[in-house]
């Protein structure tokens, strides 16, 4: 495995923390997550500089970027804290769809590419947890295309979106995946703020019509291809973590060398050094681990793969959950206030813990693979 950035790669990055150092500043986070929409400038810059279309083939206007490359770009997100869209659309749905093949990639891809359309995955039903197989969302063939009733919840990004990527249950018990424009008769969208500053969404559908071109996959191919794009995500998700405790440790080092007692900086005491020396091991081992989720991505062993991503994902759950805990703890009372940027990021760690499977979810995963 090589652990040195290409200078492509190298270049990207450093492109992208100067546009989020500029376009993404505390208030101006702030301001977007109170307006409770995507801020279109926002993406549209991300979307010039290629990050939208990073892995998508240069076929259907992406970079053609190989896996590896979602650790350096999704780390600068993460330091960030970006809470746009880019993962369930660009990442998860356009790997869902590239795995489901066909006219969808030519229809879909270009449009991800560019910013143009925004998709995200519905595959969480209420009461069910991180289950994929779908059983409360039902299909059915009908003489104009699909027919399409059920609930999905959770739907990352669900209100900002086109088009949802959604599965349910086929007529033969199969799990089809369907392609659902955002503005379908019979779809009810409820959106909701996440503790972090993001959005999810409920979907709730009655019977929606859809063409033929809906179906993306079926059957087996419908499963792999929902995996394949969980993991994509889960390897995102894990380089996202890995930027923002980054950026956490860094703002807490700057706490304590600027934060005096005594007439000395708090940096100056063994017992606080401690601590941050505590931080930056389980940072790194979380970096570390977010190479194996990258490389996982190429891994020809399914089985290996789903245990490097879950063995990542736990990293990430664990290691964030003590680097936020820590970094409030270091700056004392400040750092339960709201104001202080401090618990954005303690939010955000807590909630990639959440996403796409919990601790408790990864380590089932591991128990089966042992």
């Amino acid at each position: 495995m090589d652990f040195l950035y290409t200078e492509e790669q190298r270049m990207l990055a450093d492109s992208l923390r100067r546009l989020v150092d500029q376009a993404w500043t505390f208030p101006q986070r702030r301001a977007r997550q109170a307006a409770g929409r995507l801020d279109a400038q926002a993406w549209g810059a991300l979307a010039e500089l290629g990050v939208l279309g990073l892995n998508i083939s240069q076929d259907f206007g992406g970079f053609g970027e190989v896996p590896a490359s979602l650790l350096p770009v999704h780390a600068e997100l993460g330091r960030g804290l970006v809470s746009e869209p880019v993962i369930p659309s660009a990442v998860m749905g356009a790997a869902l769809i590239d795995a489901c093949g066909g006219a969808a990639r030519g229809l879909w891809l270009p449009a991800i590419a560019s910013g143009e359309a925004i998709v995200s995955v519905a595959y969480q039903e209420p009461g069910r947890r991180y289950d994929t197989d779908p059983l409360d969302c039902r299909a059915a063939r009908t003489a104009e295309g699909w027919w399409l009733s059920g609930a999905k919840h959770l739907v990352w990004h669900g209100a900002a979106a086109t088009a949802w990527l959604v599965s349910a249950r086929g007529p033969q018990g199969q799990t089809v995946l369907l392609a659902v424009p955002a503005d379908a008769g019979g779809v009810r969208v409820t959106d909701t703020p996440t503790l972090d500053g993001a959005r999810c969404a409920r979907l709730d559908m009655d019977a929606v019509g859809l063409p033929p071109e809906a179906l993306l996959a079926e059957g087996e191919a419908a499963d792999q291809a929902l995996a394949h794009a969980l993991q994509w995500g889960t390897a995102a998700l894990c380089a996202h973590a890995a930027g923002a405790m980054e950026r956490l440790l860094e703002i807490t080092v700057e706490y304590l060398k600027t934060r005096k007692q005594f007439g000395q900086p708090l940096a100056s005491f063994q017992a606080l050094q401690h601590r941050l020396a505590e931080m930056l091991v389980a940072k790194e081992l979380a970096l570390s681990m977010a190479y194996v989720a990258v490389a996982a991505l190429t891994e020809p062993d399914a089985a290996q793969r789903r245990r490097m991503i879950a063995s990542a994902k736990l990293e990430a759950a664990r290691a964030g959950r003590l680097v936020a805990q820590l970094a409030v703890q270091l700056h004392g009372g400040m750092g339960m206030t709201d104001e202080l940027e401090v618990g954005d990021y303690f939010k955000r760690l807590t909630v990639v813990d959440q996403l796409l499977g919990d601790t408790a979810e990864q380590l089932a995963i591991l128990e089966e693979l042992a």
